[in-house]
């Protein structure tokens, strides 16, 4: 007798199922490998940098080494006040244009709002050459504030938050000016504590993004009292005296360890915030 379609079915199903599993593994796994080389470059002698021995002394000489080699002090200063600086100003701009879009009927508002969305179709970099000619005549290049300048109006925190604040009841809206709210105090009172979770996972997108920036920076700034992590990292790695893999995996593992650990220490709530307040 032939087996039933039925356990036909199941059985493609579970191979399917695990192959797209062990897929899903080696995909992690290669996106993982070079993260391990480097994390076994910077905790072990240079002469290990090619050589897989499990009982290799492990040293922290190469970030001692690193970190006394170029300003990564410095760097790190100006990337976290970029990324603060960066962040504070777009939650204001994208609570107030949200909160515009979603509950306020004006003139032109769907022609605003389309124009919000085409700069989400367009690159950053092929901005580059206006915005820095602006920048040259505001006398903002090679300043903190020149590099953040082009992202302080988010489109994508725009979107979001819209999305989400169309979603609360109008009945919120009408209990909160029966006590007596203004718009502002009935967007902090209301809206704002609503969206907690869509602000999470939109400080955690942002403060990635800019983390990890290169091109805007490297091209708009001229000095160490500027410049990112990013680019110092780069300068480092293209130093005069040769190619040392230990003291750049080191380098490479101080300035990316901030975000390893943030994801790591909040991966739950990112994951859980954009499936709670996915665009709807």
């Amino acid at each position: 007798m032939s087996e039933p379609a039925g356990g036909n079915l199941m059985e493609s199903r579970g191979f399917w199922r695990v192959f797209e599993t062990g897929a899903a593994w080696l995909l992690g796994l290669l996106w993982f490998l070079p993260l391990i080389y480097a994390a076994w470059t910077a905790f072990h002698p240079p002469e290990f940098q090619a050589r897989f021995e499990a009982f290799a002394p492990l040293t922290l000489l190469n970030f001692a080494a690193a970190w006394e080699a170029a300003p990564f002090g410095r760097y790190f200063a100006n990337t976290i006040a970029l990324c603060a600086m960066i962040l504070a100003v777009q939650l204001v701009l994208v609570t107030l244009a949200a909160y515009a879009f979603a509950r306020f009927e004006f003139f032109g508002r769907e022609v605003a709002f389309a124009l919000v969305l085409v700069q989400l179709m367009i690159m950053p970099e092929v901005l580059i050459v206006e915005n820095y000619q602006t920048l040259r005549k505001l006398g903002l290049v090679d300043t903190l504030l020149g590099i953040g300048l082009p992202y302080m109006a988010s489109a994508f925190g725009i979107f979001l938050l819209r999305q989400t604040f169309k979603t609360v009841p109008r009945e919120l809206d009408e209990a909160a000016r029966v006590e007596g709210c203004s718009f502002l105090m009935m967007l902090w009172k209301v809206y704002v504590p609503l969206a907690k979770p869509v602000y999470v996972a939109f400080g955690l997108v942002s403060v990635s993004y800019h983390w990890n920036n290169f091109l805007w920076p490297l091209i708009v700034t001229n000095s160490v009292e500027t410049r990112p992590l990013t680019v110092g990292l780069q300068i480092f790695s293209h130093s005069d005296q040769g190619i040392d893999w230990a003291l750049i995996c080191a380098a490479t593992l101080l300035t990316s360890a901030p975000l390893l650990v943030g994801f790591l220490l909040f991966q739950r709530q990112f994951v859980q915030s954009f499936i709670r307040a996915g665009i709807r």
